[in-house]
């Protein structure tokens, strides 16, 4: 009776955990530059003396839907799209290099180029500041020119470009934050072949439809759950009541 216990309680567990993963792909799902998550389930035998034949469902994430999302027009121009694959470098909140698809950009007050999500844009020598007054453009490998507002474009300016990079997809890692890394940790080197478009966001990549039913069945699969959990219950009692009539 304890192993259909343990398969059903660890079942429902992580189904909850995979109806987690599907709410926040949902919750993204207007989020620029998004990247879904993929879980799966897998059975995992428990190891130990007299537990051969009790096995666990654990949670096993798959790994990171890198489809690119759908390019939408904004007109405005420190809005970028990575064209193919690729990653735009920023600096986390503990100040090493991470990677997001999400190129809706800001000039803070100070200069400084940020995320609208605040982190540093990194630049071939770290973060890009943009002088006061000026009209920014965006070349498709990065480099960013201005012009001082009022006058020709003639005196234009390339006060930085911004680092493009596209390591394997298979070495990229989600962090808590959002952001991707590599695996080992290291910063990536630039790809002159990564291309942005000014002037658009790239959409998140979540199918809502696809993750709706998925988040249907999911709460299916955890009602079964619980009603063998129920049902391994209710079977016990029975058999010690029967033990506790025969003895």
């Amino acid at each position: 009776m304890d192993r259909l216990i343990y398969t059903a309680m660890t079942g429902a567990s992580h189904t909850m955990q995979q109806q987690a993963s599907v709410a926040q792909n949902l919750a993204n799902v207007n989020t620029p530059g998004f990247r879904s998550a993929i879980d799966t389930f897998r059975s995992v035998p428990l190891v130990g003396e007299g537990l051969p034949t009790r096995t666990f469902v654990v949670d096993s994430t798959a790994g990171t839907d890198f489809t690119p999302g759908v390019l939408q027009a904004t007109g405005r121009t420190l809005d970028l799209a990575v064209d193919g694959k690729g990653w735009i470098a920023v600096e986390d909140a503990n100040g090493n290099e991470a990677y997001t698809r999400n190129g809706s950009l800001q000039v803070l007050p100070n200069g400084i180029l940020q995320s609208r999500t605040g982190m540093n844009v990194v630049g071939d020598s770290g973060p890009i500041t943009i002088p006061p007054d000026t009209q920014v453009t965006i070349a498709k490998d990065g480099t960013i020119s201005t012009v001082p507002s009022g006058t020709m474009a003639a005196q234009e300016v390339i006060v930085g470009r911004i680092k493009l990079t596209n390591p394997p997809e298979d070495q990229m890692v989600r962090g808590e934050d959002g952001l991707f890394r590599t695996m080992d940790g290291k910063p990536a080197d630039a790809d002159a072949k990564v291309t942005v478009v000014s002037g658009n966001l790239e959409g998140s990549n979540t199918n809502m439809v696809e993750s709706l039913v998925n988040m249907i069945s999911l709460s299916r699969q955890f009602d079964m759950q619980m009603k063998m959990l129920t049902t391994a219950d209710d079977n016990a009692k029975q058999a010690s009541g029967v033990l506790s009539v025969t003895g």
